[in-house]
């Protein structure tokens, strides 16, 4: 059976073993994602193999005590083991050992036997006593004080006595009821167990064939994977290029932005020159028209001729020494155009460098694209394996005569199913027998206490104090006679329960101590796998009888425990160790092939371009675009100087004031139509030129685009070349070192795909561990001939010798008291009188 069983999980091992690496594969994996392979199907098992006696149980556990009392040596082992090995021998030469073990059971043995001559000894020669009218035979009772005293506490002792008898009858009786009662028990739990059996080889073949299908989980993830190669590998190489590349290719499209930025802020500086250029123009011009108006009217004669005032020519002196300032300050005319930067920048500006660059960003991003044209052949292999490995898995387990074996254990249970029906008839017939036998037993002591107690209710109810020993009544005298029928009774019967008694305890108390309570502690175990104890060239007998194989770690304690926690029958019976399908089948080529297809994944991305020639000849090219020939100190000091030299609005009311000191005439007219000209000049365009959003955009304009191109070509050169350092450093990434990278990203896919065939093998060896074919039945076999065993027969019987012991033990005193008791009872054939007449006092015995 266990052949077959071996035989069973086979092809399940193969399976996994078809996927297993060597041990000396040096790849380490790591832990890839995890699957779900669900829940193996499981059968249930309907055996409780759990005994609770019930209220009996009390009597069970004083036994038990009991027993402890009398033999609380420990098992012996060693004596076990040397008398299984000698086959009994080896008592010849242990004699004292066993002696020494079985000391309290032959002291209570020597007790019985002693009970069983003494007893029918004693009671021959006390019947023969009291026929000679001896021991109490005699029909004549001595009057005495205490008489009813004695007479009530031998009653209340015999009493008490039939009570203690009653008990343990009792007990007696309910231990025989609760064995018949449990033997109708056998027939349940013998067809559970038949049942779980053949719930066992049901859902074996079930949970093999999920077992084998769970292969299409792993199958599935690797197709996905391979078919996802591209996001998957090309994308984690991509990732780690993107941490080198894509700050490189951002510094050109910045330089980009650079460049064309600066061709804005040259348009926006060319356009606002023109507009400050031309309102200053005509500024300037307007005041010179003024300045040279107003000194051809200080040539006046009435400035400097000797008539004129003195006052007045003073005041024309010192107005043709201020007409100096009147002039503009901030001479934009005088500022060069930028239109050869300008030139260059429009030239630069047909190439479109952000669009090589992203051109670039695209080159780079297209890695899983790349990736996937470049393995796709080995894609393609590596799904035939798999379709080939799974294949191989099928056709495998299919070769294995698994329906077969499983057919023959099927009829083997069925067949031994049906012979121990055959047997149920002779087993009720002879638990009736035991039971006629048993009932028998107490009835004997029930007849004692009949008598017993029918005595003491005719002696206690016909008893008259009054009456004579001679003169008693008919019931007090049949009470007598009672009591010594159940003396006579207990004497016939009391050495054949002693004989019953001795036998069942010498047999129920060895069988606790030998073999339920070693059983429990699992001492029983440890003598059978005893090595070389069955057979002298077996180190573990299970292992050499199934596998020719004995020093394999396979006990009979090991087998029991793995199975009692309703583990696999693989890890149960050691099968991994007997089995090794990856030598047997060798196996690992599946796998080795795999490894070897995805270690021939050649990854090439020296056709990515991140900056074409053009993009770099463009940079160069704004590196050398005139920026740096601007006189941005010249541009930046005529923005901020203000419009005028002096403030017009001022000099005109100076103007004005002087005038008013000359004397009127020509002269002071000319000079006040002057003032209002630069009143109109200062109220036209110079206040337009300081407020007028067209001249104020004009002149931030040229500020801010002055500055940016100052900041912008500033170190230009040093900055272009940098950015052409940084892409040609992840060009050459790309091109020339990425080959480590590449490498050590497709070790790592490859360790995630054989990684899924790892879970699956770990996952297979898990299940058949703990999950496929549970070996519970075979342990509750085990529970169930230890229950009918032990907690049926053996506490029942050593509970029927403890009660029925106790209440043969308490015959003897029984019989003492009831001889004794009977006296008082029974009608005396003669008895003494006391005379009063009678001088001296004296009795006189009368017939």
């Amino acid at each position: 059976m266990w052949t077959c069983m071996a035989l069973l999980l086979l092809s399940v091992i193969s399976a996994s073993g078809e996927l297993q690496q060597e041990d000396t594969e040096p790849r380490r994996l790591p832990p890839p994602g995890k699957l779900d392979f669900g829940y193996v199907p499981a059968g249930v098992y309907e055996t409780l193999a759990h005994y609770e006696p019930g209220p009996i149980g009390i009597l069970f556990h004083l036994v038990h005590a009991f027993l402890h009392a009398v033999q609380p040596n420990a098992f012996p082992h060693d004596l076990m083991v040397k008398l299984a090995k000698d086959k009994f021998g080896a008592i010849q030469t242990e004699y004292q050992k066993a002696i020494y073990y079985e000391i309290g059971f032959l002291v209570c043995a020597a007790v019985g036997l002693m009970f069983i001559v003494l007893v029918p000894i004693v009671g021959l020669f006390f019947c023969m006593c009291r026929c000679c009218d001896n021991c109490g035979g005699e029909m004549h009772q001595r009057q005495r004080k205490n008489a009813d005293c004695r007479r009530g506490l031998l009653g209340t002792l015999l009493f008490s006595t039939s009570l203690v008898i009653t008990i343990g009858v009792l007990c007696a009786y309910a231990a025989n009821q609760n064995l018949s009662s449990q033997v109708k028990n056998i027939r349940r739990l013998v067809n559970s167990n038949m049942r779980d059996l053949h719930t066992f080889a049901n859902d074996t073949p079930t949970q093999i064939d999920y077992l084998i299908s769970q292969y299409a989980t792993a199958k599935n993830k690797v197709i996905y994977d391979l078919d996802n190669i591209g996001p998957l590998l090309g994308g984690r190489i991509q990732q780690h290029l993107d941490k080198e590349v894509h700050p490189a290719l951002d510094q050109v499209l910045n330089m980009a932005g650079a460049m064309r930025e600066t061709k804005e802020a040259l348009e926006n500086v060319s356009v606002s020159l023109v507009v400050l250029q031309e309102g200053a123009g005509k500024l300037n011009f307007n005041l010179s028209q003024v300045r040279n108006r107003i000194n051809r009217t200080l040539n006046d004669p009435g400035c400097h001729d000797e008539e004129s005032d003195a006052t007045t020519a003073q005041l024309c002196n010192n107005i043709r020494l201020s007409l100096s300032q009147l002039q503009i300050s901030a001479n934009f005319t005088r500022l060069p155009n930028v239109n050869p930067q300008m030139e260059k920048m429009n030239n630069l500006q047909k190439t479109n460098l952000g669009a090589i660059v992203y051109k670039g960003f695209s080159s780079l991003n297209d890695t899983p694209h790349v990736v996937i044209e470049q393995t796709r052949s080995v894609v393609n292999n590596v799904q035939n394996l798999m379709d080939g490995i799974g294949n191989n898995i099928s056709s495998f387990s299919k070769g294995f005569p698994v329906q077969t074996c499983l057919s023959n254990f099927t009829i083997f249970i069925s067949h031994a199913h049906a012979k121990i029906e055959d047997y149920y008839p002779e087993i009720d017939k002879m638990d009736f027998y035991r039971w006629i036998g048993c009932i028998t037993l107490c009835c004997m002591v029930v007849l004692v206490l009949a008598f017993n107690y029918l005595g003491l209710l005719c002696g206690t109810l016909g008893y008259d104090k009054h009456a004579s020993p001679t003169t008693r009544g008919c019931i007090s005298n049949t009470g007598g006679t009672l009591l010594m029928a159940g003396v006579g009774f207990s004497l016939i019967f009391s050495w054949v329960l002693m004989g019953v008694v001795t036998v069942l305890f010498l047999a129920g108390g060895n069988m606790e101590k030998l073999i339920c309570e070693p059983f429990q502690t699992k001492e029983l175990f440890k003598v059978v796998d005893t090595p070389y104890l069955i057979q002298p060239e077996w180190r573990n007998f299970i292992p050499g009888y199934l596998y020719n194989d004995s020093h394999l770690e396979l006990t009979a304690e090991s087998l029991y425990s793995t199975c009692k926690q309703n583990r696999g029958i693989y890890s149960a019976m050691r099968l991994d160790k007997v089995f090794n399908i990856s030598s047997f089948l060798n196996t690992t080529v599946f796998t080795k092939d795999v490894v070897g297809q995805l270690d021939n994944v050649k990854i090439d991305l020296r056709g990515i371009i991140l900056l074409e020639a053009e993009g770099k000849q463009n940079l160069r090219d704004f590196s050398e675009a005139g920026l740096s020939e601007i006189n941005y100190a010249d541009y930046l000091e005529e923005v901020n100087k203000g419009v005028t030299a002096v403030d017009v609005l001022s000099f005109a009311k100076e103007l004005e004031s002087q005038t008013d000191l000359m004397p009127r005439g020509a002269l002071q007219a000319s000079l006040k139509a002057h003032v209002g000209t630069l009143q109109q000049i200062h109220r036209q365009q110079i206040v337009p030129m300081e407020q007028a959003m067209k001249y104020v955009r004009a002149r931030t304009a040229l500020n801010q685009s002055m500055r940016f191109l100052e900041r912008t070509a500033s170190d230009l050169p040093n900055k272009v070349i940098a950015v052409l350092d940084a892409i040609e450093a992840a060009q050459y990434l790309i091109s020339q070192n990425a080959t480590f990278l590449i490498h050590r990203e497709t070790r790592k896919y490859t360790a995630t795909i054989i990684g899924y065939f790892h879970q699956y093998i770990e996952w297979v060896k898990t299940s058949l561990a703990l999950e496929v074919a549970p070996c519970k039945p075979f342990s509750n076999i085990l529970d169930t001939a230890e229950i009918m065993t032990c907690g049926f027969l053996v506490d029942s019987m050593n509970t029927f010798w403890m009660g029925l012991g106790c209440s043969t033990l308490f015959l003897l005193p029984s019989i003492i008291l009831a001889v004794k008791l009977a006296k008082y009872y029974r009608r005396m054939d003669t008895e003494d009188v006391y005379d009063d007449s009678s001088v001296s006092g004296t009795w006189h015995f009368t017939l």
